[in-house]
């Protein structure tokens, strides 16, 4: 009985490490490992031993005899993998090397700000040597970052990271210093002179623009706001989203895309069983959305978006959840003639014969938008059609052709990707969006990771391959002695941020929103229901802490 990993596959390498028989790749180290989709279990070696499944954070690891019909294309995709990549020579034991030890043992005192996935991965590697304490600082009273807020509703198992994160959380040394906003609570040099290294994960927390008439119409937003907008972000929490229109287009075709495609065309009833923020869920009750146009400027070939969101898309369009229609946008129908997975899903949905009562999700390719239509608000957007020309390398570019049609919205989203923005105190650049960095490095004593540091690309588990390597830097610049001993120059930053009047929330803190989101979440049948205020959080985190006093002051009578 072999095992197949399904799509919310996070690529963390926790089942690499447990795997007996080194059946699971890419694996850390190997080519492709930070870029690979997901992981693959290599059928004709896999022993069944359930390993894996015990150890992956987000239940993606299943035996394929527990396949539901939506998933049986995975065991074909984990297959496919080696077909292509034997891994002829693998060691008979999933190797782990020898954990490293500081050449020069004293107490180490790290800041990390940013506590999403690439925070805490980062916090995790740390915490891995007994000298040395950290201190994950956010300006949100909620850590996991994405996780939390970027992860689409309907995609539950992915969230049960949120475990792996609980366990890295409650390891000594580790302190949360939640609702702290460097460069407005504390300056980036009152960091450097009380910590030995500063380590900054902030991710892109802008999205690319399209650079159209029209872009600044209401009615046109970025998918990364609405993403949040349905999650619960309290910087989105109150934004503008009018569904009282039948037909909404997307700009551009990644998974960003897909997530929204689905959340805005899903059942409101299913979707009030996952953790969507209560706004948008009465919003998505009311709406009158009957179909997503998601467009991309090249072909199919080309689309941005992964086989297992594919994979997954088309398992709700085959349970009639939703209909999904392929438009080609003109381009040959050679292009859908390949026999790969990717291809034979897309040529299988191209097929399908349309039903009127779903809603609907149009995958149209070979499209730009040239501007977006009306006058107080968005009422359409004019697209180009384009065609593939090869460039010098050979590789397919997009070129406009003349002619243009006109697609009636009420709404336009762009999803064309996330930015870096400028670091207050850090170096940047403007056209890859990140932080000149040499391995993580951005000078002896201050570190990057995460999207600050490679750019958006990559998967939740990419986040720790990433932090490896910046905390491996991190070490070599204090076994070499370039990092000196700061701690001693200042006070500890719990202390200056009280005397400020900054209201911190720690570890208990947290675990007391935690705990107030999965009560009213059990009320109502839901994993959680958000806490989106963060003043409603800070008074959650003081109410706590008044019961904690009471039943502390009552056991000492």
């Amino acid at each position: 009985m072999p095992y197949v990993v399904t799509q919310s596959c996070c690529a963390d390498a926790s089942c690499v490490v447990a795997c007996p028989v080194n059946c699971i790749h890419p694996a850390p180290g190997e080519p492709g490992f930070a870029t690979a989709e997901m992981l693959y279990v290599d059928p004709r070696s896999c022993v069944g031993c359930g390993a894996c499944t015990t150890a992956c954070p987000v239940g993606a690891v299943v035996p394929d005899t527990a396949l539901t019909p939506e998933q049986e294309p995975f065991r074909e995709l984990n297959a496919a993998y080696y077909d292509a990549f034997p891994h002829a020579d693998r060691a008979p034991l999933a190797l782990v090397p020898p954990q490293r030890r500081l050449q020069r043992p004293r107490p180490v005192r790290v800041a990390v700000v940013g506590a999403g996935p690439a925070g805490l991965y980062t916090a995790d590697e740390l915490l891995t040597h007994p000298e040395v304490t950290v201190d994950v600082l956010d300006r949100l009273p909620t850590p996991y970052g994405l996780l939390r807020a970027g992860v689409a509703p309907d995609h539950q198992h992915t969230k049960e990271a949120e475990r792996l994160f609980r366990a890295i959380e409650e390891q000594p040394g580790f302190r949360y210093l939640l609702g702290v906003e460097v460069g407005r609570d504390v300056t980036s040099a009152e960091l450097a002179e009380r910590y030995d290294a500063v380590v900054w994960t902030v991710g892109a927390s802008a999205d690319r623009r399209l650079g159209v008439p029209g872009e600044d119409l209401a009615g046109s937003a970025s998918a990364t706001a609405l993403v949040g907008w349905y999650n619960g972000h309290p910087d989105h929490r109150d934004l503008v989203v009018d569904l009282a229109h039948e037909r909404v287009v997307v700009i551009g075709n990644g998974n960003v895309a897909l997530d929204v495609a689905r959340v805005l065309t899903a059942d409101a009833d299913e979707l009030a069983r996952t953790d969507v923020a209560d706004h948008a869920l009465v919003a998505l009750r009311d709406s009158a959305v009957r179909e997503l146009v998601v467009v991309g400027r090249r072909g199919p070939g080309q689309a941005s978006f992964t086989t297992p969101e594919l994979v997954g898309l088309a398992g709700l369009a085959r349970s009639g959840a939703v209909d999904v229609v392929v438009d080609l946008g003109g381009a040959a129908p050679e292009e859908l003639a390949g026999d790969d997975l990717r291809t034979r899903v897309l040529r299988e949905l191209a097929g399908r014969t349309p039903d009127p009562t779903r809603r609907r999700i149009v995958l149209r390719f070979l499209a730009s938008p040239t501007r977006l239509l009306g006058t107080d608000r968005v009422a359409g957007v004019e697209l180009v059609r384009n065609e593939l020309v090869p460039d010098a390398a050979g590789v397919p570019r997009a070129k406009a052709t003349d002619e243009t049609e006109v697609l009636e919205a009420g709404m336009v989203l762009r999803s064309v990707g996330y930015r870096g923005v400028p670091v207050d105190g850090l170096p940047h650049d403007p056209v890859s969006g990140t932080v000149p960095n040499e391995q993580g490095r951005v000078e002896p004593g201050t570190y990057v990771a995460g999207w600050v540091k490679r750019g958006p690309t990559g998967f939740l588990g990419t986040n720790k391959s990433c932090a490896q390597e910046t905390v491996g830097t991190l070490l070599d610049d204090l076994d070499s002695g370039l990092l000196e001993e700061r701690t001693t120059r200042a006070g500890d930053l719990r202390r200056l941020l009280d005397a400020r009047g900054v209201h911190v929330v720690d570890l208990a803190g947290w675990r007391a929103i935690d705990r107030e989101e999965r009560r009213r979440g059990e009320a109502a049948g839901r994993p959680r229901v958000k806490l989106t205020d963060p003043d409603e959080m800070l008074e959650t985190v003081r109410s706590a802490g008044r019961r904690g006093r009471r039943r502390l002051s009552a056991s000492s009578r």
